[in-house]
């Protein structure tokens, strides 16, 4: 199995930069899209357990659009094979200036494009000085 192969790499950059502005701009419809349509796709967010795709919809048609913007550190995008992928990043927001979010996303090619099928969202305490 080849690692981190530039194609695709650059192609999960691509939906991933898709998925950022979607979650930033609210844009309901794309980030459904780019979630496995499947009960086994999980989403745990900060304040919330979702499995099952529909469970994730739902959150994401009921979420507040406001204070969504942040900015991205750290993002790292690792492929194994040609359809399978694992992004991690580090997040801020301007509101939360002491707090540092940690995503990861697993995202898998299906015959439809990339989608994320399994992610994690937590903030913490900034542990820099």
């Amino acid at each position: 199995m080849e690692i981190d192969r530039p194609e695709i790499v650059a192609e999960v950059r691509a939906v991933f930069e898709t998925y950022e502005a979607a979650l930033t701009g609210n844009d309901v419809a794309t980030l459904d899209r780019l979630f496995l349509e499947a009960p086994t796709t999980i989403r745990y967010g900060v304040g919330e357990n979702l499995h099952g795709f529909s469970e994730i919809a739902a959150f994401r048609a009921g979420r507040s659009p406001a204070g969504l913007a942040r900015r991205l550190e750290r993002t790292v995008i690792t492929t194994f094979g040609t359809d399978f992928a694992v992004v991690s990043t580090l997040f801020r927001r301007d509101a939360t200036p002491a707090r540092v979010g940690r995503q990861m996303q697993t995202w898998v090619r299906t015959a439809e494009g990339w989608r994320v099928a399994a992610a994690h969202v937590s903030v913490i305490d900034d542990p820099r000085p």
